[in-house]
């Protein structure tokens, strides 16, 4: 008699915690690179680059200055740094997927490219003048350890933004986005490929922090003067803050 051992359900991505989730979103975003930028276009109908300069602008830099993107994917970001920063300026990008940075390479030619953790940036501290996310701080196991580090990584009196989705605080806004998001992002995966990828999206975004939360976690890793703006009838929340 043949026995069987019975499998042990794989629970979702959304679910994950810890090393488990690092390990499952890499794999994630390795999968959907050679697609991400098109599908980013299509998703936010190209108001990404926007809502990119909107948060870059809260960083408040200087020509000549440094400037790291975290969990910069396919570097969006890094372009938008140097026009700010100068030929002069260092502009540095991190992540810990190399195939998401391998499609950042022709961003920004100067930058400094480097496959990293946001739970532990390989940076000295006090060493950049401002650090931005997009898309990206949800994505971390541990959030209020990323901000603390970096706070670390920051220079005393420099700021630090994030750009993500949220969950618009409008209940009329809040129910028209969940009836068109969900099925949206499900094409949207079969379009590109990954259904699984874009579903992650819908429930991280769901799951995700509250603004104040946010807010709260920035505060206690350091930052004062912590902000926070809703775009795009608040399915967009831009969050900044200052190292003291």
């Amino acid at each position: 008699m043949k026995l069987m051992t019975p499998q042990t359900p794989t629970r979702p991505i959304w679910e994950a915690q810890g090393d488990e989730k690092r390990r499952e979103v890499r794999g994630m975003f390795s999968a959907i690179a050679p697609t991400y930028d098109r599908a980013n276009a299509v998703m936010s109908f190209n108001f990404h680059q926007r809502w990119r300069k909107f948060a870059a602008s809260k960083l408040d830099l200087q020509l000549g200055e440094s400037v790291l993107d975290l969990c910069t994917g396919t570097g969006d970001f890094l372009p938008i740094h140097r026009t700010t920063v100068g030929e002069s300026g260092v502009v540095i990008g991190i992540d810990f997927c190399a195939p998401m940075l391998e499609k950042a390479v022709g961003k920004d030619s100067a930058a400094t490219l480097t496959i990293g953790d946001a739970c532990s940036i390989p940076l000295q501290d006090q060493s950049v003048d401002g650090v931005s996310v997009g898309w990206g701080i949800r994505n971390v196991p541990d959030i209020d350890r990323a901000h603390r580090e970096i706070n670390r990584v920051l220079k005393p009196g420099k700021r630090f933004v994030s750009v993500d989705c949220a969950e618009p605080r409008a209940a009329l806004i809040r129910i028209a986005t969940n009836v068109f998001r969900t099925p949206a992002l499900g094409l949207l995966g079969k379009l590109v490929g990954s259904s699984d990828a874009y579903k992650y999206l819908s429930e991280s975004t769901a799951r995700f922090k509250s603004r104040e939360e946010l807010a709260a976690s920035m505060r206690s890793a350091g930052f004062v003067d912590v902000h926070y703006k809703d775009l795009m009838f608040g399915n967009i929340c831009v969050h900044w803050g200052t190292k003291p």
